[in-house]
């Protein structure tokens, strides 16, 4: 008997992939966690029933969460993720040597541990000396810091269950505060393909718009997705995502991606035009 995973979308919409194996399921004191490995798509981790990634396209998703604000503020030295308990986000980023420290939090330690024991395409992004790790709620955690960061990536789930502070305009303003006069904040944003999934962005990047001074949206085409097509928030209190690019200091690290690239960096900031214009009415 063949054994499929199907992801819902919402009522009418549906994906499905076929599994070799169930490797784990698991309830976290926050959420029900389960990885599968599949024919077509190797390990995938599943939370409360979504993809969280898939072995085969991950590092769609990670190289352009880390390498975009990488790349307009190279001289970044300390960051702050929240979420990202599989470890994607970090391995990115800490193939930057400039970087001097990483605050990681994760509420779910959960995530963390089956990701080392089952994803070790990903858990590589754990060991490094300049991580601290923080286990705690990150809307809590960014609360009471004031000019310290000099990029946040907000690397949640969905805007449901745990996830879901993290879209808030209260979390936003207080982000905004923890970052220098030159910081970049980064989100994952959904899709807007479906409707349910574009109020959400819509919410989010309206909220963003309210509270920087420079807001946008950036794109990824990362087909385990619902629709393949993702969006990302870039917010900064001082840089342009494509006029600040900086190419030739990026290109000076010399590091190996699979997705991101020079001039993808550009061409993700061109929008069509109906993400274009819920951008604008938001």
């Amino acid at each position: 008997m063949e054994l499929w995973f199907t992801e819902v979308h919402n009522q009418n919409s549906k994906s499905s992939m076929r599994v070799k194996e169930h490797l784990l399921s698991i309830k976290s004191p926050f959420q029900k966690i389960d990885v599968l490995d599949t024919h077509e798509y190797g390990r995938v981790l599943v939370i409360d029933g979504f993809t969280m990634l898939t072995e085969k396209d991950e590092y769609i998703y990670h190289e352009m969460i880390v390498h975009v604000p990488m790349a307009v503020n190279p001289e970044a030295k300390r960051v702050l993720v929240i979420g990202g308990g599989d470890g994607g986000t970090l391995r990115e980023l800490i193939k930057y040597p400039t970087i001097e420290r990483i605050d990681f939090v994760e509420i779910d330690k959960m995530v963390v541990d089956i990701s080392k024991d089952f994803l070790p395409f990903v858990h590589c992004g754990f060991d490094d000396h300049r991580i601290e790790f923080y286990y705690e709620d990150g809307v809590e955690f960014v609360k009471d810091k004031e000019n310290l960061y000099d990029l946040i990536i907000v690397d949640s789930t969905d805007p449901i269950g745990p996830g879901e502070g993290l879209f808030t305009e209260e979390f936003y303003e207080d982000a905004y505060e923890s970052l220098k006069e030159d910081g970049i904040l980064v989100n994952q944003c959904e899709s807007v393909y479906f409707k349910e999934d574009r109020r959400e962005f819509e919410r989010a990047i309206g909220k963003l718009k309210r509270i920087f001074p420079k807001a946008y949206a950036y794109q990824a085409h990362i087909p385990t997705y619902p629709s393949g097509h993702w969006l990302f928030g870039f917010a900064s209190k001082k840089y342009h995502p494509i006029e600040d690019q900086t190419i030739s200091k990026w290109q000076d690290f010399n590091i190996n991606t699979k997705y991101y690239n020079e001039n993808l960096h550009k061409g993700a900031f061109y929008l069509p035009t109906y993400i274009q214009q819920i951008i604008d009415r938001a």
